[in-house]
Order: C-alpha cells, then sequence, then structure tokens
C-alpha cells in the first residue's frame, strides 16, 4: 500500500488527465441569419420611430 501511495504522488498529473479538445466554431445556420435578418429591421424600425418622435416635439 505504501508502495503504490508512493508511486501515486511520483506520477505527474498531466499523465492522468484527458487532454482538452478546442471547440470548433461552426457555421451560422439559416435560421440563425434570418433572425438576425428580423432583429436588424426591428431595430431599424425603432430607430426611425424615436427619431420621428423626437423631431416631433
Amino acid at each position: 500500500m505504501r508502495l503504490f501511495i508512493f508511486l501515486a504522488l511520483l506520477a505527474p498529473a498531466p499523465v492522468l488527465a484527458a487532454s482538452f479538445d478546442r471547440p470548433i466554431p461552426q457555421a451560422q445556420s439559416a435560421t440563425a441569419e434570418l433572425w438576425f435578418a428580423l432583429a436588424s429591421l426591428a431595430l431599424f424600425a425603432a430607430l426611425v420611430a424615436v427619431a420621428l418622435l423626437v423631431a416631433r416635439r
């Protein structure tokens, strides 16, 4: 038992750990592009509405 503990302490930690695989970014899907376009149009409409509201005052 003492020998096992001694050998476990000598073993380096990276040998026991799994390697890290970096995540690969995925391309945007058509659904994501559609939602981005709709959000952009909504933002543009809101900016126009605010500009008209401020111009009337």
